[in-house]
């Protein structure tokens, strides 16, 4: 097994890996939660990791498909225009839960923290 770089990882389809990883039957959730939460923080660049920790909150609160339809899912008209088809297609998973959604973003919060993290490192 390999390490991928940022820009295999880049080059991932963010919204087929939501599609095979959320669900009753999620074959693809190892890849969503590793390589999938990567992607997503490489296409969401530097967006402060604490507003996609507060996405989550608000589905688990409001569900998926309500944070699909909010108009400024994130502070950043460029960022929100990259989350709000992932959250459409999540919403539109049979069986998935709000709870894996919300997880998921979580993840994607901790993966760009660590990257801001090391940036910031001398």
């Amino acid at each position: 097994m390999h390490g991928k770089t940022d820009a295999e990882l880049a080059a991932l389809d963010v919204p087929e890996l939501l599609r095979s990883g959320l669900g009753d039957d999620a074959a693809g959730r190892g890849e969503l939660f590793g390589d999938g939460a990567v992607a997503a923080a490489l296409a969401l660049g530097e967006v402060v990791p604490r507003s996609v920790a507060f996405l989550a909150e608000i589905v688990r609160s409001g569900g998926t498909r309500y944070a699909a339809e909010l108009p400024e899912p994130l502070p950043q008209p460029a960022q929100a225009d990259v989350i709000r088809p992932w959250l459409a297609v999540a919403a539109g998973v049979p069986g998935a839960a709000d709870e894996q959604v919300a997880r998921w973003l979580e993840a994607v919060a901790s993966v760009l923290a660590l990257r801001a993290g090391a940036r910031q490192a001398p």
